[in-house]
């Protein structure tokens, strides 16, 4: 299993991580695309990573806006599992629709 984040260790990650916000044992992006044909994109991508990973996050889909909630449930919080999915979340963003604003 994995080993949970120290509040350093986060507070770290997070750094590298500007666009996602702790909310107790979560971190969480939103994003406002360009459509909602753009939005599932990006859903259908990440949930390519996700699968291979073995490490899903939950999705809200809003129109075009996506939430990303990331932890691991297993481990009862944060691990580096999540840091590294966000980061992955992050660039399929980017890929898809560079200076994407933050919703």
């Amino acid at each position: 299993m994995a080993e949970l984040l120290t509040d350093e260790e986060l507070t770290s990650a997070l750094n590298h991580l500007p666009l996602w916000r702790r909310e107790g044992s979560t971190i969480v992006r939103s994003v406002e695309l360009a459509s909602f044909p753009q939005a599932i994109q990006v859903v259908n991508r990440v949930a390519e990573i996700a699968e291979n990973d073995d490490h899903h996050p939950d999705i809200d889909i809003r129109w075009r806006t996506l939430t990303f909630v990331l932890s691991t449930h297993s481990a009862g919080g944060l691990t580096a599992k999540d840091t590294a999915l966000a980061t992955e979340i992050d660039a399929v963003i980017d890929a898809v629709h560079p200076g994407t604003a933050e919703a």
